[in-house]
């Protein structure tokens, strides 16, 4: 009888920690369960769990650090009656230069994690966090590490070096691109892993942008870190790197002050001065100038991503929009695709309120799709796939 094996997907954020446990086998895969420790470093924090629709735990606890929100995970998975996983999988943003495919973790792989910090500021400490408390409280459970890098590698040289001296591509400086498991899934969802020409647009907090050809990226919005590309809630996305030296020369801002302004204060934040949640932008747009204003300028953004990629593709097959705003916001998808038509993107007002994936019109040459994604089953994969072989029963 081949093994069942549980698998515990881990997705480490600056300010929350979302996990799933799946079970995995020939038979079949299937989520047993999914939750999240919320508001880490807040006075009041948040943890559930529950069984598909069903609640299991819902409750208000402070989670000072993420050790405190990690132990509230494995305490709560306990109090659920779940079994110790067969394995723990790991969303890491970024490997650096060391690491770009999905492996198991060792001594070696958690010293590369933590000498590649600056490639992911924001996500990589409570990411390494998470692998070291797994280690602690499980200490003979395989963990993998799942890079949103991977997807990337088949990007060529010539859409991932970066104008600079040749000395910095070999210290590892040059596009890497982020959000790969999401792609990863989208392209396992299309017909025949996406044969031809399409872009994948996953729009949420953070935003990106793929050009896929037959199922292989050719080219991405995000560059070396998370913060290039798109406008996003709070990341600025690419600038003049003018801007950076006006701000140090004339404003003084230190190494510190950029990253905050860069990661935290920026994008469609700083631009309505009031938010940087899409939603909320969208029930403040008629009223409030500043909201729309941001709302515009996302758009208008992600237009111009699309209409670059189609260049590096030569055309456009298909257009899938995924993440938070993308698979939610019909009035961003129409935003975005409405002033397309004459590069053959033609959106169906009606099909874009509607349930199905299919949004264009029928007629369109480009077909536009909506697929919710699953990182989280990515990972899952990947982590069933890289464990040892061996035979277990549940």
């Amino acid at each position: 009888m081949a093994a069942i094996r549980h698998i515990l997907c881990v997705n480490s954020g600056s300010s929350s920690i979302k996990f799933a446990v799946f079970a995995l086998g020939a038979a079949g895969e299937e989520k047993l369960a999914e939750g999240a420790a919320e508001r880490i470093g807040q006075s009041i924090g948040r943890l559930w769990l529950q069984r598909g629709q069903d609640p299991i735990i819902d409750r208000q606890l402070v989670l000072s650090h993420h050790q405190d929100a990690l132990e509230a995970v494995f305490a709560a998975l306990t109090e659920a009656q779940y079994a110790t996983p067969d394995g723990v999988g790991h969303r890491i943003v970024s490997g650096g230069p060391h690491h770009q495919a999905h492996c198991l973790v060792d001594t070696q792989v958690l010293g590369d994690l933590r000498a590649s910090l600056r490639f992911a500021p924001l996500h990589l400490p409570a990411e390494i966090a998470a692998i070291e408390a797994v280690q602690a409280v499980w200490p003979g459970i395989p963990q993998a590490a799942c890079f949103d890098t991977a997807f990337h590698q088949s990007i060529p040289e010539v859409a991932a070096r970066l104008p600079l001296p040749r000395n910095l591509w070999h210290e590892g400086v040059r596009k890497y691109g982020f959000h790969g498991l999401s792609y990863e899934y989208i392209v396992s969802r299309l017909p025949n892993h996406a044969t031809g020409k399409t872009i994948i647009a996953h729009l949420g907090n953070g935003a990106s942008m793929a050009a896929v050809h037959n199922g292989q990226c050719r080219d991405t919005t995000m560059g070396l870190t998370p913060t290039g590309g798109l406008v996003m809630g709070t990341r600025s996305g690419d600038l003049d790197p003018g801007v950076l030296l006006y701000l140090i020369e004339e404003k003084g801002y230190n190494a510190a002050q950029l990253e905050r302004l860069l990661n935290h204060l920026s994008g469609l934040l700083g631009i309505s001065a009031c938010s940087g949640d899409m939603q909320t932008l969208l029930g403040l747009r008629n009223d409030d100038a500043h909201a729309a204003q941001a709302i515009e300028i996302f758009a208008y953004s992600a237009r111009k991503a699309i209409g670059g990629l189609m260049a590096v593709l030569g055309g456009l097959d298909r257009l899938v929009f995924t993440g938070g705003i993308g698979e939610h916001a019909a009035a961003i998808r129409w935003a975005i695709c409405r002033p397309l038509t004459g590069l053959g993107l033609e959106i169906d007002p009606v099909a874009n309120e509607g349930p199905e994936p299919r949004i264009s019109v029928a007629h369109s040459p480009v077909e536009i799709l909506v697929i919710p994604t699953n990182e989280d089953l990515m990972i899952a994969r990947h982590c069933h796939r890289l464990l040892p072989a061996q035979e277990q029963h549940r």
